[in-house]
């Protein structure tokens, strides 16, 4: 799950869901979504979060 990635990134910076909504501006529920599976990133989101926690989009992408 895509979101694996996002939450590896944020225990490794010690950053919260919400601290993460503060700096991309996405609502915290939302993100709260995205950890739970209920709905994924759009791509939009997914440059606004690793614009936040200053990292490539490729750190996030799943490979097989």
């Amino acid at each position: 799950m895509l979101w694996n990635n996002v939450q590896k990134v944020l225990d490794e910076k010690s950053i919260s869901i919400y601290r993460l909504s503060k700096l991309t501006g996405i609502l915290d529920n939302t993100l709260y979504s995205y950890s739970r599976g209920i709905s994924e990133p759009s791509f939009t989101n997914m440059c606004k979060i690793a614009d936040a926690l200053d990292v490539s989009l490729d750190v996030f992408r799943e490979r097989r």
